[in-house]
């Protein structure tokens, strides 16, 4: 039976979001192309289920002309001195957190879910609210989250965790840290995948090949430091070679002279389309792996070199000694084996296709759905 679900999700790059509703204003999504939940969504849309959303970072949880961009920076800001203000004062007696719980209970009782699905690091809704959720529509929780509870999550989620019938995570790690705070069913995925009909190599006109060829490309977060350390190091040993860096967010002083803009949604693709390498270092707090770029990198069909983690064999494994990807364990190895691999068109362009096949037949979010249905099916009984 099709599910109905609703979203609880903060809501990034609502610039984005605006741009594709206004391109398929007959059936305008709920989640930019630049966030997962747009591929969730879609799968989901195609095996029948109903969807709706609540913004939780949103004043009314809606998307309106006051939502801005987030911009991850170094350094004391206006904005972080607010958000240290507010993480101080209980958020039970915070009006705004109160009315926008008040507002999500309204929501569910016009929508009545058969399951909520709330997004990692949730400041917002109080456990008291997922209890009375729970009552009054018997909704089953799930619980998404690419990132770890020891690392990002604050009381208010973790208080609430014994509440989830089930976590879905990337990393595996993660996932025993949230059984460990009272989660009832852990399952790791990941929760990241791609989708065919988006991730793959784009052509490019002759003005986007100028603009955007490079040996080496990296897309994506490289501040604060003390979450982006690896990354930072892993690029900082490529700094001799023909490096590309895109980030919508702050990049160090070390790796500035290498910017080339900022990148979302398709626009990521289009720049791995014209790279011959795609360096893929994962988070700091990410220990076993499964970040988004491992499948989205695949599914371009570009040679991707990332860190030797347990998920990254698991997930791209090497098939009749054909790999699918290259890893590393140290910058001097990353240095050698980018140097090798682009004085060896052959070889890396054959490990981009295996890359991309694997990413295809295993990890679309088509697959993800249906393992989900699976999990989901098991606990209703």
């Amino acid at each position: 039976m099709p599910h109905h679900i609703l979203f609880v999700s903060s809501l990034h790059h609502p610039e984005a979001l605006r741009a594709a509703q206004t391109q398929t204003p007959e059936n305008p999504p709920l989640f930019p192309p630049s966030m997962s939940q747009h591929f969730w969504e879609k799968a989901m849309r195609k095996r029948g289920y109903t969807l709706d959303v609540f913004y939780r970072n949103l004043p009314d949880g809606i998307l309106n002309e006051s939502a801005h961009r987030e911009k991850h920076s170094e350094g004391i800001t206006p904005a972080k001195v607010v958000a240290a203000i507010n993480h101080r004062i209980p958020a039970a007696i915070r009006p705004d957190l109160r009315k926008r719980n008040a507002e999500l209970l309204a929501k569910t009782r016009a929508f009545h879910p058969d399951i909520l699905w709330m997004t990692g690091d949730n400041t917002v809704i109080f456990p008291e609210t997922l209890k009375q959720i729970q009552r009054e529509t018997g909704a089953l929780l799930v619980y998404a989250s690419g990132t770890s509870p020891i690392v990002f999550s604050k009381a208010i989620d973790r208080q609430a965790m014994p509440l989830y019938d089930l976590v879905l995570v990337n990393d595996y790690y993660h996932g025993i840290q949230w059984l460990e705070l009272g989660a009832k069913h852990m399952e790791c995925l990941p929760i990241s995948a791609c989708d065919p009909e988006f991730h793959h190599p784009y052509l490019l006109t002759e003005a986007e090949q100028k603009k955007l060829t490079c040996d080496i490309a990296f897309v994506g977060t490289l501040v604060p430091n003390h979450l982006y350390n690896r990354r930072v190091k892993a690029l900082e040993a490529l700094s001799d070679f023909d490096l590309g860096i895109w980030s919508v967010h702050d990049v160090p002083a070390s790796l500035r002279r290498f910017v080339r803009g900022q990148a979302l949604g398709e626009e990521m693709e289009r720049i791995v389309s014209a790279a011959k390498i795609s360096v893929n270092t994962h988070g700091d707090f990410m220990r076993y792996g499964g970040n988004l770029r491992l499948f989205e990198a695949a599914g371009a069909k570009v040679f991707q070199i990332t860190d030797d983690l347990p998920g990254t064999r698991l997930w791209f494994p090497e098939v009749d000694g054909k790999p699918a990807l290259v890893t590393y364990n140290t910058e001097a190895e990353l240095k050698e084996k980018v140097a090798y691999y682009l004085a060896h068109d052959t070889e890396r362009e054959a490990i981009a296709a295996n890359g991309q096949r694997h990413a295809y037949t295993y990890h679309t979010y088509d697959q993800r759905v249906e393992q989900v249905e699976t999990l989901i099916a098991k606990i209703i009984r």
